[in-house]
């Protein structure tokens, strides 16, 4: 990974200027030390992995406007990308459907995840210089305030089976929609981040550690300051191709209201970035 990408013990005293010091310079920061004990972690991985290997799922396909619930097999593609990625995914809202089997577990995580990114959006609040602040519309940390948008993003890449579309991959590159993603960790190594010296690094998948990086919301304002960084999730070696991988995503998104730019509201971006990758029609 990027030389410039900080490991930050979350609970040191410098914690936060270091971790936006690594957002501010890559667009990316990792934590460890943080509220999550990875045993958590895995034991939901574990019940999840049960819930995709099951028809279970079918019982919760996603709706088609609120977005909640599970997303089949070559649902989704990038931006600008024609290509289905590689996965299947469910979608967590605080409002949302969950499974039986996990549903508390997940609920618990959730709850963790958002308190956590809430935490690291007044570091970021904080530690932006006074004349950068003074264009955010609203304090970061006051943008989430009532937001019912954050989104827990359950993902199971299958193991591969050779017949894939040509050019097709787990994720290709990408940037983020939201405010800033908290990432538990992968099971398996293919997440990729890429530099500001257009490099691509490996990101480690230590189950101790979480992966933070900016998204387009954040971007957007901030005026540029706080880079949204490219990054994806490369197709596995040979040794782990026939091993499903799983990653859980928190994405921290805006109220609807928050104004982003003079073009955008929270609501409408996300909207537009929806239609772009598929998920939405109109």
């Amino acid at each position: 990974m990027s030389a410039g990408v900080l490991t930050v013990d979350f609970q040191s005293a410098d914690a936060p200027s270091q971790f936006v010091e690594s957002l501010r310079t890559t667009g990316f920061g990792v934590l460890k030390n943080h509220p999550v004990p990875p045993s958590e972690i895995a034991e939901l991985y574990g019940g999840w992995a049960a819930f995709f290997a099951s028809d279970t799922k079918f019982d919760y396909q996603f709706d088609k406007v609120k977005q909640d619930g599970y997303f089949p097999f070559l649902t989704e593609h990038a931006k600008g990308y024609s290509v289905k990625d590689l996965k299947e995914f469910y979608h967590v809202y605080p409002w949302g459907r969950l499974p039986d089997e996990v549903g508390a577990e997940t609920q618990s995580l959730y709850n963790k995840l958002v308190e956590i990114a809430s935490t690291l959006l007044a570091w970021i609040q904080g530690e932006t210089p006074e004349n950068v602040r003074a264009g955010f519309p609203t304090p970061l940390n006051e943008m989430i305030l009532g937001s019912d948008r954050n989104l827990l993003r359950i993902i199971h890449y299958p193991p591969l089976t050779g017949e894939e579309e040509e050019g097709a991959v787990r994720a290709a590159d990408h940037e983020d929609i939201n405010l800033i993603t908290v990432l538990a960790s992968g099971t398996q190594p293919g997440l990729e981040v890429k530099d500001v010296d257009g490099e691509w690094h490996e990101v480690s998948c230590d189950p101790g550690m979480l992966v933070v990086n900016t998204g387009d919301m954040l971007q957007m304002a901030s005026d540029g300051y706080y880079p949204s960084t490219t990054h994806k999730v490369a197709n596995p070696s040979e040794e782990l191709e026939k091993v499903s991988r799983y990653s859980m995503p928190l994405f921290l998104h805006p109220r609807d209201d928050v104004v982003l730019s003079s073009e955008h509201t929270a609501e409408s971006y996300l909207n537009e970035r929806l239609r772009e990758i598929g998920l939405k029609s109109s």
